[in-house]
């Protein structure tokens, strides 16, 4: 039988190890970027600029400066945005920003003009979606079925995309809360609202009012204004909030067009903001977009805190 044989080893000698001085080292970390202390009574802007210089809290201060520099030189800060946003109240913030002019375009999926036109309506919205699949009630809301494709089908036959379409119907409405549409706002703006669906994605397409033709039409027009938007976001900002999916998709299609047909996009910014980071928006927002020039961040955090963060040390250093 073979004997193995056993390596034997001893403990190492390190009498001759090479050291050196950690003053002549380069650091990452140093006390100049450290938190400053909250005092009772301190401004939000001393808050703000006592957080960290690091990790998350030093991405934060970057993506706020790329902001201000993009709202400054005149250049695009586009919004992609899930329709969670609408449903955790941040409406106001997103207008508050279109009014300042530092976001000016949005892109939405399907769900976000539901959200939107039922704040507008009636100044609440979200559904228990459990409960009512229980009994095929699910979705099933007379005024937001039939309201929705009507307004998205008068529009499209007009010559108009889906969002503009739903801007339109509502800044023409006598709803109640109108000033609360993020879509109606754009309208009156004249900010581009592109919206991207998915058929069969949303609760409006159960219904019978739901025209397929008007709506792949008017999310194609969309599309095309989208890319229009993609195609000039050089030394500006894309900030996509909560889509997993649909909008990091869309807009890899959208900045690969501008690509091919001739424009320069190249140096910008993108952000994903989601509280869990997933692998579309790292892939198809982040890291592929950027991968020769231009810088791109994860914000990670609930939208209803990290958005009306985000906004306010913009407006702070605005």
């Amino acid at each position: 039988m073979l004997k193995l044989k056993v390596m034997k080893y001893k403990p190492i000698d390190l009498s001759r190890l090479k050291t050196y001085s950690i003053k002549s080292r380069t650091s990452k970390v140093s006390i100049d970027k450290s938190a400053l202390l909250h005092k009772k009574g301190n401004t939000f802007r001393e808050f703000a600029n006592g957080l960290p210089g690091f990790l998350a809290a030093g991405d934060l201060k970057y993506v706020v400066q790329a902001v201000v520099n993009a709202h400054r030189n005149k250049r695009p800060v586009v919004l992609g945005m899930g329709a969670h946003s609408i449903k955790v109240g941040l409406s106001p913030v997103i207008i508050d920003l279109m009014q300042k002019g530092v976001i000016t375009a949005i892109a939405a999926n399907g769900a976000c003009i539901i959200h939107d036109f039922e704040i507008s309506y009636m100044g609440q919205t979200s559904e228990d979606v459990a409960r009512e699949l229980c009994t095929g009630a699910f979705g099933m809301g007379e005024e937001t079925g039939k309201m929705i494709n009507n307004a998205i089908a008068s529009g499209v036959k007009e010559g108009s995309g889906i969002g503009c379409s739903m801007g339109e119907f509502i800044h023409s409405s006598d709803f109640p809360f109108k000033e609360k549409s993020i879509f109606r706002e754009g309208y009156r703006l004249d900010i581009p609202l592109t919206v991207h669906v998915g058929i069969g994605a949303d609760i409006i397409h159960m219904h019978p009012e739901a025209d397929g033709g008007c709506i792949g039409e008017g999310s194609l027009s969309d599309f095309r204004l989208f890319t229009s938007v993609v195609a000039d976001l050089e030394g500006g900002v894309y900030i996509n909030l909560g889509s997993a999916v649909m909008l990091p998709e869309v807009f890899l299609k959208a900045l690969t067009t501008a690509r091919n047909l001739g424009h320069k996009v190249e140096e910008f910014t993108t952000v994903n903001m989601d509280f869990i980071q997933h692998y579309r928006p790292r892939e198809n927002v982040l890291r592929r977009p950027t991968m020769t020039k231009g810088r791109c961040f994860a914000l990670t955090g609930h939208h209803e805190i990290m958005l009306p963060l985000l906004a306010a040390m913009i407006i702070e250093e605005l």
